[in-house]
Formats: structure tokens, C-alpha cells, sequence
């Protein structure tokens, strides 16, 4: 499995799973939520409106877990909705933070994606220092990646499809602490 980080726009992404840091109503908002339902068109809010019809998502998704749907507009098959903790929200657990990353990587290998992209899960409006989120998510990675070469996932009957998982990063800081974190 290849792990990168770049810098660039994640709705531009040519791989099977884009991740969406989504809020817990599923229904849209700034940053890259913003920009991802912006570009996979109207019928995103509509998957996710259906959705949020479902008992199960009534009251929005959880902090940590994930839920996909059609990419639509956007060259990703699938967008990969995950909420992270809101640090301004008094959210400060690494745990939840570790499990945005983890769930994404679960619902892209049952959807059989081969790629990935995340974004920075938490960092900007949530409040997350761009290193911290950096530190926990290549650990979650890199920890996943292992496991799938030794071809042992918790839970999966298969072993991973996935051969490359990309963060992509808003700027040049971010970037590097990607980079740093990857090293």
C-alpha cells in the first residue's frame, strides 16, 4: 500500500473514495465538506438527506464513525462522510479522532475501493492542530497498512484491496506536517 500526502484540491481527485470531513447533520457545510458537496452536485444532499431519514442516522452521524455514499459529480465513485471531534466543542479525544480515519478505511475496503483520499479530519474549523491530526492519522494508516500486509484486518474476511491512501492538504504548512508525519 502507498501512502502520500500532496497538496491540492480533494475534490480534483482521481481515486475510488474521497473523505468527506463532514458535520454530524450530513447535510453540508464550510471547508472541505462544503467544497465536496459543492462539487458532487444536488444529488449528494440528496443521498444524505436520505440518510439522515433512517433511523439509524435521525440525529445525525456520531463523532468517529462513517457513512458512504454515491460520489455523483466528483471523479471518486464514493464519498466517505466521517465527523471529527470539535476541539471548540470541548471534543478533545484522540481515540474519536483515530476512529474517523479507521471507519473511513473500513467502508472504502467493503465498498472494494483500491485508493483514497482524505483530507485533514479536524484541523481548521474543528479546532485541531494540523500536527496532531497529522501524528494520529499517518498512525492509523500506517497501523492499517501493516496489518493488511501481514493480511491480517480486524473484522474483514479479505484482505485489503487498497494500494494507496493520499491526504490531500489545503497548504503548504499542512503539507509538511504530513510529510513530517509520514517520515
Amino acid at each position: 500500500m502507498r501512502i502520500e500526502a500532496v497538496q491540492g484540491d480533494i475534490t480534483e481527485q482521481d481515486v475510488d473514495v474521497v473523505v468527506n470531513a463532514a458535520n454530524l447533520t450530513l447535510l453540508g457545510g464550510g471547508g472541505v465538506d462544503g467544497a465536496i458537496h459543492a462539487a458532487a452536485g444536488p444529488k449528494l444532499l440528496e443521498a444524505c438527506q436520505a440518510l439522515r431519514a433512517q433511523e439509524r442516522f435521525a440525529d445525525g452521524l456520531t463523532v468517529g464513525d462513517a457513512v458512504a455514499t454515491p460520489g455523483f459529480d466528483l471523479q471518486a465513485r464514493w464519498v466517505v462522510h466521517t465527523v471529527g471531534p470539535n476541539r471548540h466543542a470541548g471534543q478533545v479525544s484522540t481515540t474519536a479522532l483515530a476512529s474517523c480515519f479507521g471507519r473511513s478505511l473500513e467502508i472504502a475496503v467493503e465498498l472494494g475501493a483500491r485508493s483514497i483520499a482524505f483530507p485533514a479530519v479536524g484541523a481548521g474549523a474543528y479546532g485541531w492542530d494540523v500536527a496532531d491530526v497529522a501524528g494520529v492519522a499517518a498512525g492509523v494508516v500506517k497501523g492499517w497498512a501493516a496489518c493488511a500486509q501481514n493480511g491480517v484486518l480486524e473484522g474483514q474476511t479479505q484482505p485489503s484491496g487498497l494500494e494507496l491512501v493520499r491526504f490531500v492538504l489545503s497548504g503548504p504548512a499542512a503539507l509538511a506536517a504530513f510529510e513530517r508525519a509520514l517520515a
